[in-house]
């Protein structure tokens, strides 16, 4: 399993300082890619979702970037956008003259990342020559570089999560058809194994415990925490099956139950969760079967994004 990248017309590339604990991950699909949008969260921070509307003119899409650095990250999609340009890709807007259309969100990192390092253009345009078919590389790198899990009670409980990656291949009469996802998980809640209910990283007891308070159940409990608004999961989920925009759009809403099935509480005020799906086939499947294991390919992104983390800053990662 290679993960997003198992889509044929996927390439992801990181780019990474983790001097600086932050990145930016390059989504590539250079021939274009039908896509839909899918927000759940409340604090989101993004750049061109309007391209991935039913409504909007262009039917397709050059590229995602997810990174880190909050609002000053979307600086990183121009990079992307510069690559592209330079390989010879976009949307034709007259003779000679293509704008490649790259739609940006960001995870908010600052408050683990060291001050006043960010994702520039460079990185971005880094991020982007980075980018291949190859199996993705998943943990603390990219736009996951500063992501961080289970933040009740502040950073100093938290824990250290990253960037995952999963694919679901269907049967049956939908044989060769595939759906995958990559999630960027920085998430104000914990993370449950949906498969055995057991919670597997988030909020601890104290900054020298392994124990897990259960956010969940302390929020129902009428826990206060410090609450803050600096949280987010990003998904991409990709497809060889043909969607038009208005099932791309579908998609993207099936996959985010996959949030909800592995984040505790998914969705909250206090994230800014989104899901981007991309269609770069022409295989056939129905949208619900499609739709089922993209929350599953999502459920496993989340989990393999916080299993692959390191111990890094202080905060401890599964993968240590």
């Amino acid at each position: 399993m290679k993960g997003l990248t198992d889509i044929d017309g996927i390439l992801v590339g990181h780019a990474t300082n983790l001097d600086a604990r932050t990145g930016c991950t390059a989504i590539l699909c250079p021939q274009g890619a039908v896509a839909g949008l899918d927000i759940r969260g409340s604090a989101t921070a993004a750049s061109e979702l309007d391209l991935l509307t039913p409504g909007h003119l262009t039917e397709k899409i050059h590229a995602v970037t997810f990174t880190g650095g909050s609002a000053f990250g979307l600086e990183a999609s121009s990079g992307v956008r510069l690559f592209l340009e330079r390989k010879g890709f976009g949307f034709q807007t007259g003779p000679g003259i293509l704008v490649p259309l790259v739609p940006c969100a960001v995870i908010y990192d600052l408050s683990f990342a060291n001050a006043g390092l960010r994702p520039t253009r460079e990185m971005g345009h880094a991020a982007a020559t980075a980018a291949s078919s190859a199996a993705v590389e998943e943990g603390a790198v990219g736009a996951g570089a500063g992501a961080t899990v289970g933040k009740l009670y502040g950073l100093e409980r938290a824990m250290k999560s990253g960037v995952g990656s999963a694919t679901i291949w269907l049967d049956g009469p939908y044989a060769g058809v595939r759906v995958a996802a990559l999630a960027v998980v920085n998430a104000f809640g914990d993370v449950r194994d949906p498969q055995s209910g057991q919670l597997i990283a988030g909020a601890r007891h104290s900054p020298n415990s392994t124990d897990l308070i259960d956010t969940a159940l302390q929020l129902k409990r009428g826990a206060r925490g410090g609450f803050p608004r600096t949280n987010t999961t990003l998904v991409a989920v990709a497809t060889n099956a043909q969607l038009n925009k208005t099932s791309a759009t579908k998609l993207a809403q099936h996959a985010s139950a996959g949030m909800a099935q592995a984040l505790s509480p998914a969705w909250t005020i206090h994230d800014g969760d989104l899901t981007i799906a991309l269609s770069c086939g022409e295989a056939k499947a129905d949208i619900t079967a499609l739709g089922t294991a993209a929350a599953e390919a999502t459920a496993q992104a989340i989990l393999r994004a916080v299993r692959s983390a390191p111990s890094m800053g202080g905060l401890p990662g599964l993968r240590s």
